[in-house]
C-alpha cells in the first residue's frame, strides 16, 4: 500500500488545484438557480474564487499571514540551543522503531497541546534526529512510521492552547459579532462568548485529551513492533556549519547576548502586560493568536541569545512554510466559492437535516471533518461553519461549547488525511506523503472512535 500511495498521491499542491475544481464543480451543479444561466453562474463562481483568494478580511490572508508566523516562530523557537538539548536528550529513549515511534509521538503531542506550530516542528526536528542517528548507526527503521509520529500532535492541537474556535470564542462579544456578519438574528440565550472553562477545561475536552495522550503513542509503540523496519533512503546528516563577519559595530549589536535576551524579555513582559490588562471574560481570554505569535517571538529572541541567531534561525525556518504560503491563496478560494455559493449551507443542511440533541454533536463532528478536506485553516472554518452549527444548536438545544468542540475535534480528526498541514514536517524529514499516510489512516480510524465516543458520552 505504501508504494502504491508514493506512486499515485500527487503533491499537496496539486490536491489544493484539485479541491478547487472539485468545489467549483459541486457549486455549479448543486447551487445555481434555477433561471440563472450556466455562464452566469460560472462568471460568479470565479468572482467568489477570486474575492476568497485574496480575503484580507480577519479570517483571509491576515489569517494566513498569522498562520506562517506560528508556524516560523515555532520552528526559530524549536531551533534553539535549549530546544536541541531537549530533542538529544529524547533520543536517548529511541532504541528501535517501536520506542521511537512511541517517544516522538508523546513528546510531539504535549508540545502541541500548547501551540500546534511549535508542535508541528519539533516533532518534525525530532523525527529528523531519529532518522539522522540510525542513518549514521547504519540500522534500520521504519521511517514513515516515525514520520506519522511526528504529525500526530495536528490528531489534538485543536482540542489545546492554540486552538482556534475555542480561542476566538473566548474573546469578548466574539460569538455574538460572528453570527451578526453571518447575518443570523442573535438570540438572547445565545451567549457573546465562552469562558475557558466550557471549552477547554471541560471533562469532555480533558477527558478526550487524556486518552489520546495515553493510546495514541502505545499505539504507534504496537506498530513498531509488528512492522518491517527498512534501510533508510539518502538523508544528509546535520553538519555544524559556522561562519565568521567581520566586527562591526552593526555586526557587534546583533550579535550581543545580552543585547538579544533584553530585547526578547521585554517583548515577552509586554505580550503578558498587555494580557494582564486585557477586559475578557475569563483569567484566560487573552489567549489569541497575536498573543502566541508575540510570545513566540519573545522567547525565540531569548532563547538564542542574541539576533544574529535569531535571524538565522528564521531564514532556516521560512523556507518550510514556501508550501504554505502558496497554498493558503487557493484554499481562501476555495472557501469564498464555498460560502458565496451557499454550498457550504448546503453541507450543513444536508448533515443536520435529521439531527436530534443526540447525534447533533456527532453530526456536526463529522461535517466539520468534510469541511476541514477543502478549508485546512482551523480559524476560517470556524468563521464559516461556526455560525450555521451554533445556530443549529441552539433550536435543537444542544450545549453551545460542546459544539464548537465537536467542530475542533472534526477539524483536528481529518487533518490526519489532509496533507496540507503535512508540508513543514515533509520538508524536514524530506519523507513523502505517501509514506506516513498508511499510519496517520490508522489514527484517522483510531481517533473517530474516541472523538465520536466522547461526544455521546458527555
Amino acid at each position: 500500500m505504501t508504494n502504491f500511495l508514493q506512486k499515485y498521491v500527487p503533491s499537496p499542491f496539486s490536491i489544493a488545484i484539485l479541491l478547487t475544481l472539485f468545489t467549483f464543480i459541486m457549486a455549479l451543479l448543486l447551487t445555481r438557480p434555477e433561471h440563472t444561466g450556466i455562464m452566469e453562474y460560472t462568471g460568479k463562481l470565479a468572482t467568489d474564487w477570486q474575492k476568497g483568494l485574496w480575503d484580507t478580511s480577519s479570517g483571509g490572508l491576515y489569517f494566513g499571514f498569522q498562520m506562517m508566523l506560528i508556524l516560523i516562530l515555532g520552528h526559530c523557537l524549536a531551533l534553539t540551543p535549549f530546544v536541541a538539548r531537549i530533542l538529544n536528550k529524547l533520543l536517548i529513549y529511541c532504541t528501535d522503531s517501536a520506542t521511537s515511534a512511541f517517544t516522538v509521538a508523546l513528546a510531539t503531542m504535549l508540545v502541541s497541546y500548547f501551540n500546534w506550530g511549535m508542535g508541528l516542528v519539533f516533532g518534525a526536528l525530532l523525527a529528523r534526529k531519529v532518522g539522522e542517528k540510525f542513518k549514521k548507526n547504519n540500522r534500520e527503521l521504519n521511517y514513515g512510521l516515525i514520520g506519522a509520529a511526528a504529525y500526530s500532535g495536528m490528531l489534538i492541537w485543536h482540542g489545546g492552547i492554540s486552538g482556534s474556535a475555542p480561542t476566538k470564542a473566548m474573546e469578548p462579544d466574539s460569538i455574538t459579532a460572528m453570527m451578526t456578519n453571518a447575518g443570523y438574528q442573535v438570540s438572547n440565550t445565545l451567549p457573546s462568548s465562552l469562558s475557558f472553562e466550557e471549552t477547554l477545561l471541560s471533562p469532555l475536552n480533558l477527558t478526550t485529551a487524556s486518552v489520546m495522550l495515553l493510546l495514541i503513542p502505545f499505539l504507534l509503540y504496537l506498530v513498531g513492533k509488528k512492522t518491517q523496519s527498512e534501510s533508510l533512503p539518502f538523508l544528509d546528516l546535520a553538519s555544524e556549519t559556522s561562519s565568521t563577519t567581520e566586527s562591526t559595530p552593526s555586526t557587534q549589536l546583533d550579535s550581543n547576548t545580552v543585547f538579544g535576551s533584553i530585547i526578547g524579555i521585554l517583548f515577552i513582559l509586554t505580550a503578558f502586560w498587555v494580557a494582564y490588562n486585557f477586559k475578557g471574560s475569563t483569567t484566560l481570554g487573552f489567549i489569541s493568536v497575536n498573543f502566541i505569535n508575540f510570545t513566540l517571538l519573545g522567547l525565540s529572541l531569548l532563547l538564542h541569545g542574541s539576533i544574529r541567531s535569531f535571524l538565522q534561525g528564521i531564514n532556516t525556518s521560512i523556507s518550510d512554510g514556501a508550501g504554505i504560503l502558496i497554498q493558503f491563496p487557493l484554499y481562501f478560494g476555495i472557501m469564498g466559492i464555498m460560502s458565496g455559493s451557499g454550498l457550504i449551507q448546503e453541507i450543513s443542511d444536508f448533515l443536520t437535516s435529521t439531527a436530534t440533541p443526540t447525534t447533533f454533536p456527532v453530526l456536526s463532528f463529522l461535517g466539520a471533518g468534510i469541511v476541514n478536506f477543502f478549508v485546512p485553516s482551523g480559524g476560517g472554518q470556524w468563521y464559516i461553519q461556526g455560525p450555521m452549527l451554533l445556530q443549529s444548536a441552539q433550536e435543537l438545544g444542544v450545549s453551545i461549547p460542546k459544539t464548537v468542540m465537536a467542530l475542533s475535534y472534526g477539524d483536528q480528526w481529518t487533518n490526519m488525511l489532509q496533507p496540507f498541514w503535512a508540508l513543514p514536517l515533509l520538508g524536514i524529514t524530506k519523507l513523502k506523503a505517501g509514506e506516513i499516510l498508511p499510519y496517520t489512516l490508522l489514527l484517522f480510524v483510531v481517533g473517530g472512535i474516541v472523538f465520536i465516543s466522547a461526544l455521546l458520552i458527555f
